[in-house]
């Protein structure tokens, strides 16, 4: 299945306008460092949280190098999601020097 991509550059642009963000990776992953808003979904949990996903716009999915999250991705499309993998995940992302939060809390 096709899955669109866009690097972290453009992923900061669409969260300037509020666009959702979904990190797939594990809980400690993402207590150590995140997008700033990302909702945590561990890839495993995906399935049962589908129905909690947003299907009026795109959703945008990101772990810490966009394998992950291009598994997420395929699966959410599938379901009729329209899910865009973001290229080079969360290292992408502090490599590119973007903030970054910690902690539990998005």
């Amino acid at each position: 299945m096709e899955v669109p991509e866009i690097d972290v550059a453009e992923l900061a642009r669409v969260r300037r306008d509020g666009a959702p963000l979904i990190d797939v990776r594990e809980p400690d992953e993402y207590v150590a460092a995140h997008v700033p808003g990302a909702e945590l979904v561990p890839l495993a949990t995906v399935p049962d949280r589908l129905d909690d996903l947003p299907t009026d716009r795109p959703v945008y999915v990101i772990c810490a190098a966009g394998a992950r999250s291009l598994r997420a991705a395929e699966v959410m499309r599938a379901r009729g999601i329209d899910a865009v993998n973001v290229a080079g995940g969360t290292n992408a992302w502090i490599d590119a020097g973007f903030e970054v939060a910690t902690g539990s809390e998005p």
